[in-house]
């Protein structure tokens, strides 16, 4: 090689790892949720559920299970990692500790307002379950939508939640549906292939029903967003119309290593060959997404 090849090939050579080295010792900025001075729901704070369409009683199980998994008192020695440690995480936030208690269950088999919904009736199907007493305490209406119940919007979201006056109060509420049959590659990631991306296999269930096990990620992240942002003015990163919450800031991490398209490293059952990471009452198993921690500014997972 000639003299002055090898005099351009050190200096491409030293450029090279000099941006390599830049590279390296700039670090992404932190995730912040900004707190926005609103009241966050903190306390005991009931769920009450309004199934709308047809469940099967193990669906509703793996539901209901999930919910008293979350705050539960009945195992003095929790296995870990377990649900109610994901759920402690929401303990950081200002204001302290969060119990949810499962409350009222009201079953609509007869799709009452059809098979088609709007905002405007997920309202009035979370008001069905107003207890004498509800709106003036901690309560969170829950309506959970069958796989064959199309809601204005789903796919682009798989659940929500939001609050509205009423003449009795003020009622917090939110929404899931089931995505089985309309886009599970969407809503039950990762239990079905993405709609984009990567088309590795997808994971297996834990509680071998794809729709119910990707309603459980998508409840668990509408519930961390209702109790840390009810209101729109707790905590989040964004538009307030669109806002990046709790776990939705974290949105397909399940496991360390996580990056999109991989959920990261979860547990594998050994007998079943499902991935879960977190346990909760009766035995249940749950694949539960990242949720961000004040404390460290970063997505926590519990694997």
């Amino acid at each position: 090689m000639s003299p002055f090849f090898s005099l351009l090939f050190f200096f491409f050579f030293l450029i090279s790892h000099s941006s390599m080295a830049m590279a390296a010792l700039v670090k992404d900025p932190p995730l912040v949720l900004k707190y926005h001075n609103g009241p966050l729901l903190k306390g005991k704070v009931t769920l009450n559920l309004l199934w709308y369409g047809q469940f099967t009683p193990t669906q509703r199980s793996i539901i209901s299970d999930f919910i008293l998994s979350l705050t539960s008192t009945s195992v003095k020695s929790p296995p870990s990692p377990s649900v109610n440690s994901w759920w402690r995480t929401t303990d950081k936030f200002k204001g302290g500790a969060s119990t949810l208690i499962l409350g009222k269950q009201t079953l609509d088999q007869t799709y009452s307002l059809g098979k088609s919904l709007t905002n405007k009736h997920l309202i009035a199907l979370a008001s069905k379950t107003n207890t004498a007493a509800g709106l003036n305490n901690n309560t969170v209406n829950v309506v959970l939508t069958a796989n064959d119940v199309a809601v204005s919007g789903f796919c682009s979201r798989c659940g929500t939640h939001s609050s509205v006056r009423t003449k009795t109060g003020r009622m917090v509420y939110a929404w899931v549906g089931n995505s089985e049959t309309q886009c599970p590659g969407q809503c039950a990631w990762p239990f079905h292939q993405p709609i984009y991306g990567p088309q590795t296999a997808p994971l297996v269930a834990p509680n071998g029903d794809v729709g119910l096990d990707g309603m459980v990620i998508n409840l668990a992240t509408v519930l961390a967003g209702t109790i840390t942002n009810p209101f729109n003015s707790g905590y989040f990163q964004g538009p307030v119309m669109a806002p990046l919450e709790a776990v939705t800031a974290c949105t397909g991490m399940f496991g360390s290593g996580a990056y999109p398209g991989y959920a990261g490293e979860v547990i594998l059952d050994k007998e079943t060959g499902a991935s879960y990471n977190a346990q909760g009452v009766e035995g249940r198993k749950y694949l539960l997404p990242a949720m961000w921690d004040p404390t460290t500014s970063k997505c926590s997972t519990l694997v």
